[in-house]
């Protein structure tokens, strides 16, 4: 009892029953701190657990437990007649002169991390009550209780093992992908099979699993400025040459492309052409033409990044570039959740059988599989014709918000912004009169409970126009009036 080490090791200590930690890994933790600390040294004899539970005034099982953990883990070991020893395997430990570090969590690693300017600020989480965001769906709309249904109806069938027991197929389930050849076949006129799909969680992950597979560094990268920095940041990150060509009224301006392909090698081009990223306008039919022939001509990829498809308000969208590709140069990337909401990581790649191919076997490295559960909830609401309905159904109530939004920059704003009524997406791209400070009007905008973009991301070197992207989709139509109003006063 006279043992000076429980004097160093447990003076002042304080073990707490209440607690969610029991008390014998509280004592278990203090033993390994002096260990580490070197006060107790390698070979060292520690005082019995009669003499501990003494001291402490708890009972002896539970020092022999906290015994017992650490020796499960190697830092100590006993020997029957002789005691309980710090391990002879630990290296000795100096005693740390430093201060005291024990409830501190770690901030700075000990070794380098390269910090990338690219990957800075690269993502922001509102808490505003009103928002005209990036374009998001409303959830109110999507249908969440057929979704959930469907998510029940698959841990609840037959054929568990199947599903849960080991792993599926990196490319996504079968009938996911049979459900997606499906629906892109007779929606956007594409001509694939399942052999052709590859499940993703999203767009984002869409992209930089192409540039992971089939992008090397230097490879040459071109697409249209404004662009989404997402997607460049990711071709930043894949180290490609990344050339940035206009986007005029008609969408990127394939003749500066054509020029650049007569001197440089290009390996892919990064496109939106249905509502360009972030200014909303179509790509035109002549351009498109040409875009296809010149990837034929010289070989490049063409990622087409379809994000809004579903949601066009005067005719019926424009087909993607992937339903004219006869000679397999576009990979076309689409995603669930700009439809139902950014919270479900649901999305897809169709490209040529190989692709597909070649893209799963780099995906394995990245994630084994998506989530065949939620993907086959997806299917069967796919099959059975809700998502359809629902698409139908909310086409017509994002046009009201359009109208209703786009009439309320007019009455309310109209000396201050500039816009075009979109013929689809869930956006308007609104330039703001040059003697407004955007930055200035968003954050005094979010003090008031309404997030917007300042517009900063959509900003270049030789593009600096004082525009974003103010989406009404998500917002009721008392929100949209509630947010121009704050807009109205602070201008």
């Amino acid at each position: 009892m006279n043992s000076p080490i429980l004097k160093i090791i447990f003076n002042g200590l304080h073990l707490n029953s209440d607690g969610d930690k029991p008390i014998y890994l509280q004592l278990a933790e203090v033993l390994l701190l002096s260990i580490k600390r070197g006060k107790l040294q390698t070979g060292q004899k520690l005082p019995s657990s009669r003499d501990i539970a003494v001291f402490l005034g708890i009972n002896r099982i539970t020092v022999s437990k906290a015994f017992e953990e650490l020796q499960n883990q190697g830092w100590l070991e006993s020997f029957t007649g002789r005691g309980t020893f710090v391990s002879a395997h630990i290296p000795e430990i100096k005693p740390e002169k430093l201060q005291d570090k024990s409830n501190k969590a770690q901030k700075t690693a000990g070794f380098t991390v390269e910090k990338l300017q690219y990957l800075e600020n690269s993502y922001f989480v509102s808490t505003a009550q009103l928002h005209f965001d990036d374009g998001f769906p409303d959830p109110k709309l999507a249908p969440l209780k057929e979704l959930y249904r469907a998510y029940r109806n698959q841990l609840t069938r037959s054929g568990l093992y199947d599903k849960f027991g080991s792993y599926g197929n990196p490319d996504g389930s079968d009938y996911y992908k049979e459900a997606i050849s499906k629906y892109l076949n007779e929606t956007r006129g594409l001509k694939t099979t399942s052999r052709n799909i590859l499940s993703v969680r999203g767009t984002v992950m869409g992209v930089n699993l192409v540039c992971n597979a089939l992008i090397h560094p230097g490879d040459i990268i071109v697409s249209g400025v404004p662009g989404w920095r997402r997607a460049e940041n990711n071709f930043l990150h894949a180290k490609a040459q990344h050339i940035r060509i206009p986007v005029d009224e008609y969408g990127l301006v394939v003749e500066e492309l054509k020029k650049i392909c007569q001197k440089n090698k290009i390996r892919m081009v990064y496109i939106t052409p249905h509502h360009h990223y972030p200014t909303t306008v179509a790509l035109r039919i002549d351009r498109r033409l040409e875009l296809l022939e010149l990837a034929k001509e010289y070989s490049f990829i063409i990622l087409e990044d379809d994000y809004d498809f579903d949601f066009h308000y005067n005719n019926r969208p424009l087909l993607p570039l992937a339903s004219a590709d006869e000679n397999g140069m576009v990979i076309y990337c689409g995603s669930f959740s700009k439809s139902f909401s950014p919270a479900f990581r649901m999305g897809y790649l169709a490209a040529p059988e190989n692709v597909i191919e070649h893209l799963t076997n780099v995906r394995v490295l990245l994630d084994r599989q998506g989530d065949h559960i939620l993907d086959n909830a997806m299917a069967e609401i796919i099959n059975d014709g809700t998502v359809q309905r629902y698409l139908r159904k909310s086409l017509t109530i994002y046009e009201e918000k359009r109208n209703q939004f786009c009439n309320l920059l007019n009455s309310e704003l109209k000396s201050a912004v500039d816009f075009s009524i979109l013929q689809g997406g869930m956006t308007i791209w609104t330039k703001f009169d040059k003697s407004i400070n955007l930055e200035l009007l968003a954050k005094e905008a979010y003090k008031k409970g309404l997030y917007f973009s300042d517009g900063k991301v959509h900003r270049y070197s030789n593009y600096n126009e004082n525009g974003t992207r103010l989406g009404f989709a998500s917002s009721s139509k008392e929100e949209l009036e509630k947010g121009v109003e704050i807009l109205k006063k602070l201008i």
